[in-house]
């Protein structure tokens, strides 16, 4: 693939983390966020270094656009495209690859992201896992464990679904689209 048409994909990944984000944010649908579709799928489709770029940058331009609180998170979106990246160099991106993944991507993304919101934002980050914090903080768990709670519960279920959802996706995608990697 040329290097144009692949900025083409990771911007298109850029653009569908953000609607997909935005959209369920905006429907409220508990404990799923698919912010994250666009970094699988790029990471998927062109490998870690895209699906990082492409995780970065959504977190980059999403709080430019609508909320700076994203920003500091670029963190854990450009590792899940890395460790997407990486597992879909090895093996074929199918059901059992994605379940395993998502898996992955719940227990890695909170580990990463529950530091950050509690040094930048006191755990604080303005989104349905704020009560359930307060609520954990004010029953004495620590302030790590009140943070991380919340965060890996509802990660289970939006990096199982993210990456179930890219394994359907990769399955209906033309082949020339798809990187030379695992057994895709």
């Amino acid at each position: 693939m040329s290097k144009t048409r692949n900025l083409t994909f990771v911007a298109m990944g850029i653009v569908i983390n953000i609607v997909f984000g935005t959209v369920v944010s905006m429907i409220k649908i508990p404990l799923l966020f698919l912010d994250t579709i666009g970094t699988v799928f790029i990471a998927a489709i062109l490998g870690p270094w895209y699906g990082a770029v492409a995780g970065g940058l959504t977190n980059i331009i999403q709080g430019i656009i609508t909320n700076p609180k994203t920003m500091p998170f670029a963190l854990v979106n450009i590792v899940i495209g890395l460790i997407v990246g990486c597992i879909c160099k090895k093996r074929e991106f199918n059901f059992q690859t994605a379940f395993i993944t998502g898996m992955i991507l719940a227990v890695v993304a909170p580990l990463i992201g529950t530091p950050i919101a509690i040094y930048l934002f006191g755990g604080i980050t303005g989104d349905g896992n704020d009560l359930i914090f307060t609520w954990l903080l004010t029953s004495g768990k620590t302030i790590f464990s009140a943070a991380f709670i919340p965060r890996i519960t509802g990660n289970i279920l939006d990096k199982i679904a993210t990456c179930i959802f890219v394994s359907f996706l990769l399955k209906r995608l033309p082949r020339e689209y798809i990187r030379k990697q695992g057994n895709i």
